[in-house]
């Protein structure tokens, strides 16, 4: 396992990151807790919650991940983990917070009260990375940042990060912390994946240029890198199935990661994965930790017979004829999930 420095923070972490969105509603207590364990014994020291997981988002079991992994972490030092959760941006777009009556946002009130709340679900009295979930373009961001850095200041938080960004907004904030003199965001985590390299469009340069890293998350395109939804296959309990008998905004975010397009790019990967002597899913984690910009892939899992491929792509570089060919399908079917 190789360990990176987030942004310009003193933290460094694992290249690889465990996160834990369907702890909680796909994956019980003590399948959690044996993922978990069979991380960390693989020397992955960081862990990423939110106070809205397990997914998709619902009142009535909205923060159980973070009650998982608060009782796992009592078992460990705490001092060995990098733990990072997440605030809820506003409910009023594209997703709607599930907790404090879906009236969530980034001011003053909500991120102290979401704070508060997490730590006492995770039982710590700090968190090392706080990630503001998905932005709020309606909150000034100098009043986001500000009560981010006296919550630093009081030490309750290591560093900060933003997740679901664009580049405008990444650099708003900081300019908003340059400005006030407040602390920055260390971190941006975004999805990024073969199926979806939009990131490299803007947010990388931006990235390179801040000193901020990216800790990209659906590495595996929701699962549909590993083949499991090719030929037409909807297999059962998987979370796209589920999703698209659901309808509404999970139906949509289903149809947008399994499409012709991304079906079609993920069997010319997994092509390319067999030649090279490897699982799919060993390719697509560590095509996402070689990038200059990344310091820690997320990854995640529903059961332990996930984990193995997944801990295969430490310590694993893709040679330079695996990358041309993954360059190569990128070209030839553009943006797969739009």
């Amino acid at each position: 396992m190789q360990y990176r420095r987030l942004g310009k923070s003193p933290i460094t972490v694992s290249d690889i990151c465990m996160g834990t969105m369907t702890f909680g509603n796909q994956a019980d207590e003590k399948t959690s807790f044996r993922i978990l364990d069979m991380s960390l014994d693989a020397g992955i020291n960081f862990f990423d919650t939110a106070e809205n997981y397990p997914v998709p988002p619902d009142p009535k079991y909205a923060g159980r991940t973070e009650e998982f992994f608060g009782r796992w972490m009592k078992t460990k030092d705490r001092d060995a983990i990098i733990l990072a959760t997440k605030v809820c941006g506003p409910s009023h777009g594209w997703i709607k917070g599930a907790l404090r009556a879906g009236m969530t946002a980034l001011d003053r009130h909500n991120i102290t009260r979401a704070l508060e709340a997490s730590l006492k679900r995770l039982g710590t009295d700090y968190v090392d990375l706080y990630q503001t979930h998905w932005p709020d373009h309606g909150t000034p961001y100098d009043e986001t940042m500000e009560v981010l850095d006296d919550l630093i200041r009081a030490g309750k938080i290591r560093i900060v990060g933003c997740s679901n960004e664009t580049t405008w907004g990444l650099m708003k904030s900081i300019a908003a912390s340059e400005r006030g003199g407040y602390a920055r965001h260390q971190t941006i985590q975004n999805n990024f994946s073969l199926n979806n390299r939009r990131f490299e469009d803007e947010l990388a340069a931006a990235c390179r240029n801040e000193g901020v890293s990216l800790i990209p998350y659906s590495p595996l395109g929701g699962g549909v890198l590993s083949g499991k939804y090719n030929n037409g296959a909807r297999p059962e309990g998987a979370r796209f199935t589920n999703y698209l008998g659901m309808g509404g905004r999970q139906a949509t975010m289903a149809r947008r990661f399994v499409n012709d397009k991304s079906v079609d790019a993920t069997a010319r990967y997994m092509n390319i994965a067999a030649e090279a002597g490897m699982s799919p899913v060993t390719m697509a984690v560590a095509w996402s930790k070689q990038h200059d910009f990344v310091a820690s892939t997320i990854v995640g899992a529903t059961t332990v017979e996930q984990v193995p491929d997944i801990l295969a792509a430490a310590d694993l570089t893709l040679s330079k004829d695996v990358m041309d060919a993954i360059d190569k399908v990128s070209k030839e079917i553009l943006y797969p999930m739009g």
